[in-house]
Parts: structure tokens; sequence; C-alpha cells
């Protein structure tokens, strides 16, 4: 009997595992992206939509090819992007296509050390989870 219920519940405590393993190595390659001064694969990790949006004190910008100039003009060298630390505090399947994630950021850099927090809306498109909305903000 013990066995049978085990089978029953194991299966339940796996679901959404895979999905917030695919989430957490989005953000693993931005990171490892950013590092290596690459913003177009960075980019990979963000929604290429009209639609897409990121939100920080400066306000809010939409579209694939805004935030990505926004990010070019903002760091236009690999000295200037510095070495990016994701730390993820949260991932929480909303449905079967919809996840929230909390977590903080820093920029590790020659003459500044920027940090911040961000809140991040994945959408699953297939089997690909990808970033629809960000929310950045510095301290």
């Amino acid at each position: 009997m013990k066995n049978v219920i085990l089978l029953l519940i194991i299966p339940l405590l796996c679901v959404g595992q895979d999905d917030i393993k695919k989430i957490k190595e989005v953000l693993w390659k931005q990171e490892k992206y950013w590092n290596e001064g690459n913003i177009d694969g960075f980019m990979l990790g963000y929604w290429p939509s009209t639609k897409l949006e990121f939100s920080s004190k400066s306000g809010t910008i939409y579209g694939w090819e805004n935030i990505k100039s926004k990010y070019k003009k903002s760091y236009p060298s690999r000295h200037e992007m510095g070495e990016l630390r994701f730390q993820i505090s949260t991932v929480e399947l909303k449905s079967d296509t919809t996840a929230l994630v909390n977590g903080e950021w820093e920029l590790l850099k020659i003459y500044d050390h920027p940090k911040g927090t961000f809140l991040l809306t994945f959408r699953k498109f297939n089997d690909d989870w990808l970033i629809i909305k960000d929310y950045t903000t510095s301290k």
C-alpha cells in the first residue's frame, strides 16, 4: 500500500520542477552571455516582441529591439558591462505557461558596484520559457 501511495505522490511532487529548472537556465545563460560581453546573446532570454516590457526607475520601455538598443547604449563595451551576478530568490509557477521570478542582481565593475532587485514575468512558448516583463530596481 505504501508503494502505491508513493507512486501516486512522487509525480505530483515533480510537477513543475522541469519548468523551474528551465527558467533558471534562462537566467544562467543570460549571466554567461553578459559576462562574455554578448548583449545579443543576453537578449535571447527575452520574448522577441514589441510587447516585451522593461521597467526601471527611468520608466518603461516596450519592445525587444528598443530594450536591446538601450542595453547597447548603456553598456557600449565589455569593460562597461562588468561582471553580472544573479541571485534567484523565488520561482513561482502561476500556471502551466506563466511564472514569476524574484531575485537580486549586481554588477562587479572596477569603479562601481551597482546592484538591485528584479521581478520577472516568464511565459512558456512551446517548450521555451522567455521573459515577457522585467521590473528591475537599483539599490
